[in-house]
């Protein structure tokens, strides 16, 4: 559940469905009693209430809870459009093809296709996220952060009230090599991540590292479980280190995973603590195939063909392993890469 900066460097872009670029983005001032602006993006339009946001395109219509779409929508900011298919919930969505990107109502829903109801457009990744931007950030409320788990968070009901700026543009972990190496990604501590509430018992000591003479720069090692206990957002792997194109990126959940997410490639999930249950369904129709348990020190593996959508009840910490190569998807539509990583 998470990308290197590197992911989008494929030498070309795929475009399975043959899509036309759409161009046109528009951000209206607020025009009714709530005060939030609306947005436009090609054929689709976007607007908020005091509880829902509504979104329109050519002869559809859909709505959602503010509280879902927000914590969807931001992390569909802060991931990049991330890998393979953000399912904000069962109709609207957004699918990655690295470089341009495809906005999509009822495409991975069974009911919508097989009626002839479902619609997509195909955008320039920049120009779509500069409108989901403007989005998420004039429908942040003061006080409600999309990012943080429920009890640590305010409301993002009712009318316009201020911004948080600082919780809609935090900058995601992406580390060049190792977390904590000279010049990478820092650790954390108390100052700007203090202890979880619920990892007060995490030791927070240090491994010590006797390095060779030269090699002073070159060895390394952190305490992770300390690392993650310093998390301040939930549902955002942290890419914390890379070996070419393998990526570990740990995170810690709490409540629901905001959006189904739509694999186009394998991913390997290593419980470090607790529990997370997962709900599994077909990534083209949405159709339940599994419900798995994690405890930890258990290991599966998400095919490239599903969904999936995790509940923790109590703050957990998993291990998400990536293969971050590009070249991935392409393979798997050609049929010359499996959907599963083991077989028997």
């Amino acid at each position: 559940m998470a990308m290197s900066e590197t992911a989008t460097e494929a030498t070309g872009i795929s475009n399975p469905r043959g899509l036309p670029i759409t161009t046109g983005t528009q951000s209206h001032p607020p025009a009714n009693e709530d005060g939030y602006r609306s947005f436009e993006a090609g054929d689709f339009a976007f607007r908020r209430d005091a509880y829902f946001v509504h979104i329109t395109w050519p002869d559809g219509r859909h709505q959602m809870p503010i509280d879902a779409f927000l914590r969807a929508l931001m992390r569909d900011v802060a991931w990049g459009f991330f890998y393979g298919t953000v399912n904000f919930d069962t109709v609207f969505g957004t699918t990655n093809y690295y470089g341009e990107v495809e906005m999509f109502a009822g495409a991975t829903n069974d009911a919508y296709v097989s009626a002839g109801r479902d619609f997509i457009q195909r955008f320039k990744s920049d120009e779509l996220m500069g409108v989901f931007r403007q989005m998420v950030s004039d429908w942040t409320n003061a006080g409600y952060d999309p990012f943080a788990a429920p009890m640590e968070t305010g409301a993002p009901w009712g009318a316009k009230n201020g911004s948080n700026e600082e919780a809609v543009t935090r900058q995601r972990v992406t580390a060049k090599r190792m977390v904590g190496l000279p010049g990478d990604t820092p650790l954390r501590g108390d100052e700007s991540h203090p202890v979880n509430r619920s990892f007060t018992d995490v030791d927070q000591s240090q491994p010590e590292v006797h390095a060779e003479p030269g090699f002073e720069h070159e060895v390394s090692a952190f305490n992770l479980f300390g690392y993650l206990s310093r998390s301040d957002v939930t549902w955002n792997p942290s890419v914390c280190s890379v070996v070419k194109d393998s990526l570990f990126c740990p995170t810690t959940e709490e409540f629901i995973l905001p959006v189904e997410h739509g694999n186009d490639r394998c991913e390997w999930f290593v419980q470090l603590s607790d529990q997370i249950i997962w709900d599994v369904k077909d990534g083209a129709t949405g159709r339940p195939r599994a419900v798995v348990t994690m405890r930890a020190g258990d290991v599966s593996c998400m095919p490239a063909d599903i969904r999936h959508q995790g509940y923790s009840n109590k703050r957990s910490m998993l291990l998400v392993w990536e293969n971050g190569s590009p070249k991935i998807p392409d393979l798997i539509r050609a049929g010359k890469a499996p959907v599963v990583s083991v077989s028997w």
